[in-house]
């Protein structure tokens, strides 16, 4: 890994077994969000197995675990001899995999409204507010 960007640790965030959610998938989503976000490009190497597992203080068994279901995703991919990478549309299929996700929550969530009797108008401005609310998180 080039030594101007940070580790993968620092790139991905924290991965903690008191967090939601199995270590594996702490990692996968803190790999996918680095990538969708641009901040892990298409071509760039990825630490081994090992490597990996020892930066995060997990077992190499959720490290693999990990790289598989991403590559699986098209999200990296794996070359005998040379190392891990970013795929090259692994921005977009981190990013289609996102939305999918996004799009599910929301129509659960509209559909938990209806069910508790609020109208379209009221279900709209719920989701007004929550976007607004991301929106100044993000500024």
């Amino acid at each position: 890994m080039p030594a101007n960007r940070p580790s993968i640790a620092l790139l991905i965030g924290p991965i903690s077994p008191a967090a939601d959610g199995p270590l594996y998938q702490q990692i996968i989503d803190g790999l996918g969000r680095a990538v969708s976000e641009g901040r892990l490009e298409p071509g760039s190497a990825l630490p081994s197995l090992r490597a990996l597992a020892t930066d995060l203080h997990v077992s190499l068994i959720t490290t693999k675990r990990a790289y598989e279901e991403l590559e699986r995703d098209g999200i990296i991919y794996r070359r005998q001899g040379l190392g891990t990478f970013v795929a090259e549309r692994g921005d977009s299929a981190s990013r289609d995999g996102k939305i999918k996700i996004a799009r599910e929550r929301f129509e659960e969530g509209a559909r938990e409204a209806a069910e508790a009797g609020l109208s379209f108008q009221k279900i709209q401005s719920l989701a007004s507010e929550a976007i607004q609310k991301i929106n100044k998180e993000r500024q």
